[in-house]
């Protein structure tokens, strides 16, 4: 179970805190409804086709959310601290449509579902916290939609390598991951990197993307000439 630690932290990240306090039994509650994973790097929280028994609030590390296509491992999106996963899957009664793999260390709560079900039911500020956690990612893929909207793939790619890039400019989607989240052909994908790596923006290699020059994906993203 949680230690005050944890609870701690929970109390003040997840979701909104100004929203509703949660009251000492909300906590006890939650103490009760979840246990913490530690996970190793490469390891899984849950994979794709297994039973949807449980949801992760992820409290440290990052977690790729990956799907196997004829043979193939698609990551579609890296989540880290706060982020909330596989309780769309949990609270449908199904099978996860996704695997969740760390990618350093990962801390996170487990959530049992037939334990978190009753707490929520009972208690609207755990409730709406959740709710909120939920609508908040929601809210960021539909940003991310809207944002993406009326521009060219290779546009689309500029500005998805931007977000997506860590400290160092490593990317952690492939090229045929990008290709999925932004609907597009894997040649078109393709073509729009070469064009990126021409003009300088990008070093391209087996399963790898790294941004190089940020401020020519930026133009490029933005319509304008790098």
């Amino acid at each position: 179970m949680p230690d005050n630690q944890h609870l701690a932290w929970l109390a003040r990240s997840f979701g909104r805190p100004d929203y509703l306090p949660l009251s000492p039994r909300d906590l006890q509650l939650l103490e009760e409804a979840a246990e913490i994973v530690h996970k190793y790097p490469g390891t899984h929280l849950f994979k794709e086709g297994q039973v949807a028994d449980a949801a992760y609030l992820i409290e440290g590390g990052e977690v790729d959310i990956y799907r196997t296509v004829s043979g193939s491992r698609r990551v579609v999106a890296r989540v880290g601290p706060s982020s909330v996963i596989g309780d769309i899957a949990m609270f449908g009664g199904g099978t996860y449509i996704s695997s969740a793999r760390a990618v350093g260390r990962v801390r996170a709560f487990r959530f049992d579902r037939d334990r978190l079900l009753p707490a929520l039911a009972k208690h609207p500020a755990i409730c709406m916290r959740w709710l909120v956690a939920g609508l908040r990612q929601l809210e960021e893929t539909q940003r991310r939609v809207i944002h993406l909207m009326h521009k060219t793939v290779l546009a689309q790619v500029a500005d998805l390598l931007l977000e997506e890039r860590g400290p160092d400019g490593e990317v952690a989607l492939s090229q045929a991951s990008i290709a999925m989240l932004l609907g597009a052909s894997r040649q078109t994908v393709n073509e729009s990197l070469a064009r990126l790596r021409e003009l300088g923006g990008v070093e391209t290699g087996y399963r790898r993307v790294r941004v190089v020059d940020p401020d020519v994906l930026e133009a490029v993203a933005a319509g304008e000439k790098p």
